[in-house]
């Protein structure tokens, strides 16, 4: 009998993710879901680690109940073949009904070998999860883009435990709740005394920009605007904002692909986000419709964009933009 909705605890010196505690606070919402259907799950986070012990305390207040502990030198830091093992190893002991794990490079990684090992589908950077209500199951509607971003399609996975899904950064918000100190329970593994892979030496890479998934405030701009990307950077200046791009734009190599935003670049949820000629695409906007202002401006009144923009602007942002500047300078100043 499979049950509760385990969520894999990602750490880098110690740190918490910030993906791991929003998946907590998902799950709790799930967890609720289930409590409508007569069903107890609870929501128990996995946190192998080495020395965080204190950490759990943290991982209680973001929504588990539970927190099964593995602590180990050899899980110091995440590497797809001890973290796989362990997470593959709780899996089998305790049975979860559903396992939800981070899309980053590290989840990328050992998601879908636990998935293969635990004999399991695996839906992959999942936007919408919800609990199946018209069924008497546990089953999950995992919901993705698909196509390049252009559908997105309803995955479950009816016949096979854990139903597992990765999910992005910041699709899903934290929210920290008053709780008290869960259970805490020590999982012991052994490891194979042969390393497939050693790490001779970590080396963190200095961004060249700020990091746009943190940024309050986002001017993005589409692939029209790859010969006025001053005008883009200024205008963002302006407001002290971080500079974002389409897909689109991103091809043309004006722009790197740490500033894309979108299914296959970053999920942003700033407090104000400026789509400049930007389209509105569906591969795009599931990275940021969940920003607390859409401001769009484009040529076409037809455009998707404004489907969603709470505020839009019909025109040219190559001449917008330097009248908005100029009103926000007399506001500013």
């Amino acid at each position: 009998m499979t049950k509760d909705i385990f969520v894999f605890i990602e750490t880098r010196n110690n740190i918490i993710a910030e993906v791991s505690l929003q998946l907590l606070s998902e799950a709790r919402k799930l967890k609720a879901q289930y409590a409508q259907k007569g069903l107890n799950h609870q929501v128990v986070g996995v946190l192998p680690g080495y020395n965080v012990e204190n950490l759990p305390a943290t991982l209680f207040n973001y929504g588990a109940d539970k927190v099964i502990l593995c602590q180990h030198e050899k899980l110091k830091e995440a590497t797809t073949q001890h973290t796989s093992k362990v997470l593959s190893d709780i899996i089998r002991a305790f049975a979860p009904d559903s396992f939800l794990i981070g899309a980053t490079v590290i989840g990328r990684d050992i998601a879908p070998r636990v998935a293969a090992r635990v004999d399991t589908g695996l839906t992959a950077d999942a936007t919408i999860i919800e609990v199946d209500m018209a069924s008497d199951t546990s089953l999950l509607l995992i919901t993705r883009p698909a196509f390049g971003g252009n559908l997105f399609g309803t995955i479950v996975c009816p016949n096979f435990r854990p139903q597992m899904a990765t999910i992005r950064p910041n699709v899903f918000e934290k929210t920290e709740i008053e709780a008290e100190a869960g259970e805490i329970i020590h999982f012991e593994t052994t490891f194979d005394e042969t390393d497939w892979v050693e790490i001779l030496k970590r080396e963190v890479q200095q961004a060249k920009t700020n990091d746009i998934a943190k940024a309050r405030i986002i001017v993005s701009a589409g692939r029209s605007m790859a010969k006025h990307l001053d005008l883009i950077k200024d205008f963002a200046q302006t407001l002290n904002a971080e500079v974002g791009a389409s897909r689109g734009l991103v091809e043309t190599g004006a722009l790197g692909k740490d500033v894309q935003v979108g299914q296959t670049g970053k999920t942003v949820r700033p407090l104000v986000y400026i789509a400049c000629g930007i389209s509105g695409a569906v591969q795009h906007t599931a990275g940021m419709d969940k920003a607390e202002c859409i401001i769009a401006i484009n040529s076409d009144p037809n455009a998707a964009i404004f489907q969603i923009a709470h505020v839009g602007i019909v025109g040219d942002a190559v001449l917008i933009l330097p009248k908005l500047k100029e009103e926000l300078q007399k506001i500013l100043n």
